[in-house]
């Protein structure tokens, strides 16, 4: 019982860690990245004796220390507690969602089996579904507590904009799940291995390309980003729900956002693009479809699945870091409009094909 207790201790700080170094990570390629895209130098000005490190030490360095040591300012005539208690509810349901994504298969140390996965239930998508959900709470708490109205307005968009754009996604989800039959993120991923005619990765974005579309637009907006950052809206509510908030609560505020990339980054990987499968990679090595094979030693084939959904996640983060610097931002009503006359048709048409296409499969 011991060891069982200090493996999953043990998992679940390597995901936390991950997960705020991949957030901090994104912070700097957002910045050194927009400035890419605009044509400027961007974070340069911090160094440790001239030492600059292209951003590095003004995003990894100078601003923690900054966020840190700040003043933490509370506004009159609110209620502390909830203030306080705002950022945390934020922040605490993406970390425990991205515990439930699989980094790869499970591996045998000293004859026992280990999951490469933190929360290893059944019905993980369904987990995941049920904390991000909880996130909303953060943002009109934060609104809410700041006795701002502006922060207030920001909040009440919050809520609106998250609990509309959830319903597309999770008939998104409700496609992936009447395709795989399980809830079973584990189980998702495996079934992504085999090949189609023998030579096609079998990976969820070929069995639900719209869903795939759907989740990735609505999880853009449930990140609350570009173009869909109305609870923000800078030239607006000046920085939203958040602004009356400084310091480390700030900090939790700023980490979250780029958290649910993160996050949202991780879920498409794992669902459509085959998580942590790599193309005719099994467990004792590569079988190409021409007949070729190349063995490899199981800790070989186990980094290359970690590896594999790492470059995924990777990639789908500057995605959405792209999307967030060249879309302009949508009007609210624009954003609500798209949201139930676009999305949610769309998502309800490709859940009844779904069916009938499984049907059709099962009779």
């Amino acid at each position: 019982m011991g060891i069982e207790i200090a493996i999953a201790a043990i998992k679940a700080v390597v995901v936390i860690l991950l997960l705020l170094g991949l957030a901090g990570m994104l912070g700097w390629v957002e910045r050194k990245g927009s400035a890419l895209i605009q044509d400027r130098i961007g974070a340069n000005r911090a160094s440790i004796f001239g030492f600059a490190g292209a951003g590095l030490v003004n995003t990894l360095m100078a601003d923690p220390l900054k966020f840190l040591t700040k003043e933490d300012l509370i506004p009159a005539h609110v209620d502390r507690f909830l203030h306080t208690l705002a950022p945390c509810a934020t922040l605490f349901p993406v970390v425990v969602a991205f515990a439930a994504i699989p980094f790869g298969d499970t591996v045998h140390i000293a004859g026992r089996a280990i999951e490469l996965q933190a929360v290893n239930i059944n019905i993980g998508l369904l987990y995941v579904l049920a904390m991000m959900s909880l996130g909303v709470y953060g943002v009109v708490l934060g609104g809410w507590a700041s006795n701002n109205r502006l922060s207030l307005l920001g909040g009440i968009r919050g809520s609106a904009q998250m609990i509309s754009y959830e319903i597309g996604m999770g008939l998104a989800l409700v496609s992936v799940v009447m395709t795989y039959g399980m809830l079973d993120l584990q189980g998702i991923v495996r079934a992504q291995g085999h090949l189609i005619g023998g030579w096609l990765p079998a990976w969820g974005v070929l069995y639900q390309p719209l869903a795939c579309l759907i989740f990735l637009i609505a999880g853009i907006a449930e990140s609350k980003r570009n173009p869909f950052d109305m609870p923000e809206g800078e030239s607006e509510l000046v920085s939203g729900y958040f602004t009356e908030y400084s310091g480390i609560k700030y900090l939790m505020f700023f980490m979250s956002d780029f958290a649910e990339v993160g996050l949202v980054a991780g879920l498409l990987a794992t669902l459509f693009f085959g998580g942590w499968q790599v193309p005719y990679l099994l467990a004792d090595g590569f079988h190409f479809p021409w007949g070729a094979t190349l063995a490899l030693p199981g800790l070989i084939v186990t980094l290359l699945q970690v590896a594999s959904v790492m470059v995924k996640v990777l990639l789908f983060c500057w995605l959405q870091i792209l999307i967030r610097w060249t879309l302009p931002r949508l009007r609210y009503d624009q954003l609500m409009a798209f949201g139930w006359k676009g999305l949610l048709p769309l998502a309800l048409a490709n859940v009844l094909v779904t069916a009938i296409v499984v049907l059709a499969v099962q009779g």
